[in-house]
This record gives C-alpha cells, structure tokens and sequence, in this order.
C-alpha cells in the first residue's frame, strides 16, 4: 500500500486512530499503549509504545514517550535510558504492523525488550517494568518441545532458540531454530488432553484450542548477518506479556543501530499465518536438486542401539564396519536397498577432526566404492560443535579458558573444517552430510570467541563453512540440518525432523514438525526421521505416513532398541511397500 491509501486521524477525545481491512489501531492520549483489534472490532492486545535494549553497561529505560505522526508510520522518540537517541518505529500496512526499534549510541547489547520495557514516564501508572496487555487467551510457538502442546496459556512463558538438550527447561532442542513466529488465539477454552503422559506420568495438552477463526500472530524480520541472539522469547504473565530476544552481552554496537522488526498480523490459523509469514521474507527457490537426495535412507543409529543393548555397550562403538555389513545382508535378504547409507556416532576417532578411526572402519574407502557400485550414496554423521582433538585456539573459551565449542569465527578451526571436508568427500569418498547436535550452540555471557558473531549467527556460519566447501569440491553433496528456518536456507539441502518424542502421540507430533518444516523451508527436501520408538504399532503407524512428508527413513535392522521387539516379514513388507509408494509419487511430479 502507499502511505496516503490508510492515514491516520484524530478522534474528538483526542485519540490517534486508523483503519485498515484487516484492522484497526487506537492510540490514546493520556496512556502509553496502542489499542489494536481485528476487521470486526474485537480487542487483542495493548502493545506498549516503548521497548528496553539493555547493555552490559547498564538497564535501559524510557522517562518521556514523544509521538510523531507521518502518513501511515508513528515514530515514538523515547527519552532517558542509556543510549544517547533511542526510537521505535510502528509502519501500518494494510496487513500488517511493522515494529522497529532503533537506537543511537554506545554499548554492549545484553537484552532487547519488544513490546515491554521499564517506564517512568506516566505518574498515574507508577514505574518499573511495563508489558503489553493480553486479549488472548493461548499461544502457539512452532518449535517442537518435550510436551508436544501445540499451544500454552498466555501467562506462560515460551522460547525459540538455537539451543537444548535433555535437562530440565531444555527439552526443545528438536529445531535449531524453528521460525521465529508465534500465534495467538482468544479462545479460552481448555486443550484436548492426550492419553498418554510425559516421563513425569503427568497428563500432557497436545492439541490445538481451536475454536476461534482468526489469529494474531508475531514474527521476526532480521537483516542477513544480523542474527546475533540466541533466543527469541515469549514472556507471558496474567494479562500481559512481552516478547525479546538474548544477546548475552556479544553484540557491539557503536553509532546508529536498528534492531530486528517485529511483524504483527492476522491469520486464519497458526500454520497459514507461519506461511504468510515465510513468504513475506522472500526466501528464493532452490536449484534443482538431484534425484538421488529424494530416495528412501538407511541410518544406522537404531541398529547400532540394539546392538549395543545385546552386547552391554554404547551405541557409538558399535558404529563400525563389521556391524553395518551384517546390517546391509540383513535389509538386503529382505529386499529392501536403501539410496543413502548414513554412518552414524562414532565413525570417527574424534568429533573435531573427522578422521576416520580405523579400528572401526579399516576400509571405509573401500566400503564407500561398494555401495556406490551398487546405486547407494552415503552420508558421514557430523557432530556440530564439539571440540574433541581440536586446538584451543580453534575453540570458543569459558572464563577458565576451556573450550567448550568449535569457533567458526576462528581461522584455525575453518582451516581445519574445510580439509576435513575435503578429506571426507574426497579421500572417503563420502557424498555429504547428516549434521546432528547443533543444538549445543554456544550461549552465556563471558564466553570467548575469536569473531563478533554469536548466536543463531554464530550457528549459520559453522554451517555456512561446512555447506560451501562441500559444494566447491562436490557439487552434489548433500548436507543435511535439523534447522527449519528460513534464514538458514542456503546452507542446508535437507531438513531433518529428527529424534521422535517416545513420551508423545509419535504420527501427531510429526506431522506438526513437517508442517512447520514444509513452511519455513518450501522448497526443500524432508527426511522424515524414524528413531526412537515406544514400540512397533507406533513405527508402523509412522512408517506408512512418511511418504505423506517427505523422504522415508529406516533407523531399524532386526529389532526396536526400545521395546526390543523383532521385525517380521509384515514389517519388511511394509517398508518395502511404503518405499515404492514414494518412488511413485516421485515419478508423477
């Protein structure tokens, strides 16, 4: 739209006011909130007219808010605080509301506060931490957590971020980031509840609320190069809420900065408004990718875990040569041929290197020429991060000067990347990657690293170095990334859906992940995961919707390493039907 198609008036009380077909926003005089309702005049949200950037130097405040009107864009100038000019833009499309702060001045960014942020500027409303009002009642945040609920009571707090694992308030490590959107719905009736119960034995909320027919929904607009936080957070409390992103004290800022802009619009339900969403950032198509990517993968984590089980182990020794060539006769007297082969933890003797330990592997060169005599691909595990076998100054450094990650900002470790790369395709002969554990990205005040990126940053150049190099020396590789996001979309070739949650509906909690996935990267390629497993009715229910996502995946050989249950022909058939279902539907694009 132009400026002058939707402007803004003044009411007789005084009052700012504009309208567009979507909806409608009310600034009133005498409070620091913008009132904002939908195309038939219900009320969502307050949205608090000021926002904090904290520094490592101090808390940011504002003292006076100073509205200035021009078009269809407010320009709120607020005073005090610890940057020399401090201001937030809200711009009214037609369909949405832009929100972009931008500040003025010296420090080190620590928190940026959306919608929220300490105020002393109205005597009638006291000081300290204001938020913005909530209308609604629930949230939906697409990123998978240990729970499954597709969405949380607005006093809840929720979180995107690039970080988790399996100690408590980490359980959301499945998408390394999910897209930074959230949802809103006003209806306030209770969640469905699932029969069954997470490790806790407490009953769990997995389905959507959904009785209401419109959603509010936010997202994120971030300049490449940009993403230095590491979260991107809800905070809800009773009535209020506010949103902010973590820069834990690693971004600079010297002179003139804008932040990241918050997108608020209205949607029919969540997962339209995340495609909306995605498709406003204009991520571009995909080349055209080779057909080998799209057929059926063998990984041989599951098998190597019931192996392990049997010989009282752990599950990474038994990646070995030996192990894989029983696991191949096995699939093979089933009729059942693979077109990628994924060697899984630990191929290598160290994580940091990827040099092949030949006690496992004697002949992984060799191996790798077998398979692709026979029309299969293999794929090397990679473990992102850890800095087993690498030098300190290849590291990112804790106060006690230990490392705890690999730096992709450090020259040294992007030497080192790089010739394992080349070493990996080239010497192994391997045909690209399935990177895992990118969840353990660095975060934490104080941490060192050789480079000024941190955060969802520091987390796409790791990739970026390992996707570049291995499409300079093999233009086919295949890197494969649990990040459904789209900024990352130039640096994976497949999305992952990775580990299923045992403790949850598995086909429900997955298709979730493929609809999220399928919206934030459309145009590539899914591996549809398929380990771990409560039992063998719930692999088999999840086996004959794979071809429905996307590309199916076979963790299991002979047995579940959960339930320890065998496979029979019945199985073996079903794999193979499911397969052929694919490469059909493959062959009618």
């Amino acid at each position: 739209m132009t400026q002058t198609e939707h402007t803004f008036t003044r009411t007789p009380e005084g009052h700012l006011s504009l309208h567009t077909p979507h909806y409608s926003i009310l600034i009133p005089p005498e409070r620091p909130y913008a009132q904002l309702r939908d195309a038939q005049g219900n009320l969502w949200t307050e949205l608090f007219l000021a926002f904090s950037a904290h520094t490592l130097q101090g808390q940011d405040r504002t003292a006076r808010i100073e509205p200035e009107v021009q078009g269809n864009t407010v320009t709120f100038k607020l005073l005090g605080g610890v940057w020399q000019e401090k201001r937030l833009h809200f711009t009214f499309h037609e369909d949405r509301i832009d929100i972009t702060p931008e500040v003025q001045g010296t420090g080190d960014l620590t928190d940026l506060h959306y919608l929220g942020g300490y105020y002393s500027g109205h005597l009638r409303w006291g000081s300290g931490f204001f938020q913005s009002g909530t209308r609604f009642g629930r949230v939906f945040n697409p990123e998978p957590h240990g729970q499954e609920r597709r969405t949380i009571p607005a006093a809840e707090s929720t979180t995107i971020d690039v970080m988790g694992t399996s100690i408590p308030g980490k359980a959301h490590w499945f998408f390394t980031p999910a897209p930074y959107f959230y949802a809103f719905t006003q209806d306030q009736s209770p969640p469905a509840l699932s029969l069954g119960a997470d490790q806790g034995g407490s009953p769990l909320e997995t389905a959507l609320s959904g009785n209401s027919d419109l959603w509010m929904t936010a997202g994120l607009k971030v300049q490449d190069g940009m993403h230095h936080f590491t979260g991107f957070h809800y905070h809800g409390t009773e009535g209020a809420y506010s949103l902010s992103l973590s820069y834990e004290g690693h971004t600079r800022i010297e002179g003139h900065f804008t932040m990241p802009t918050l997108q608020i619009a209205f949607a029919p339900d969540p997962y339209q408004g995340l495609e909306d969403y995605v498709r406003k950032l204009g991520i571009p198509d995909k080349p055209q990718q080779p057909n080998w990517w799209f057929t059926p993968i063998q990984c041989g984590w599951g098998a190597q875990c019931y192996t392990a089980q049997v010989k009282g182990t752990r599950a990474p020794e038994e990646c070995t040569e030996a192990n894989y060539n029983h696991y191949l006769e096995v699939l093979s007297s089933q009729q059942i041929h693979p077109g990628i082969l994924v060697l899984d933890d630990k191929w290598s003797s160290t994580y940091g290197t990827c040099e092949v330990d030949r006690q496992k592997w004697p002949n992984l060169e060799r191996w790798i020429e077998a398979a692709h005599a026979r029309g299969q691909k293999v794929l090397l595990w990679w473990k992102a991060w850890d800095p087993e076998g690498l030098p300190t100054e290849a590291c990112v450094l804790n106060d006690l000067d230990e490392p705890i990650a690999a730096d992709p900002t450090s020259p040294v470790y992007r030497n080192i990347l790089q010739k394992a790369v080349r070493t990996m395709l080239l010497d192994y002969g391997a045909d690209g990657f399935k990177v895992d554990f990118s969840a353990r990205t660095p975060s934490g005040p104080g941490l060192k690293v050789n480079g000024p990126k941190w955060g969802v940053e520091l987390l796409h150049e790791l990739l970026k170095i390992l996707h570049d190099e291995a499409k300079r020396v093999k233009p086919d590789a295949l890197v494969m990334t649990h990040t459904p996001n789209p900024y990352f979309h130039d640096v994976t070739d497949m999305v992952r859906l990775n580990d299923v949650n045992t403790g949850q509906d598995v086909v429900s909690q997955m298709r979730h992940r493929f609809r999220v996935a399928r919206a934030a990267l459309p145009h590539h390629p899914i591996d549809t995961d398929n380990w771990p497993m409560p039992g063998k009715q719930a692999w088999r229910d999840y086996v004959a919707l794979q071809p429905e996502l996307g590309v199916p995946s076979l963790y299991f050989v002979s047995h579940l390493d959960g339930s320890k249950e065998a496979l029979t022909e019945e199985d073996y058939r079903l794999v193979r039907e499911v397969w052929a279902q694919h490469a059909e539907k493959r062959t009618l694009l």
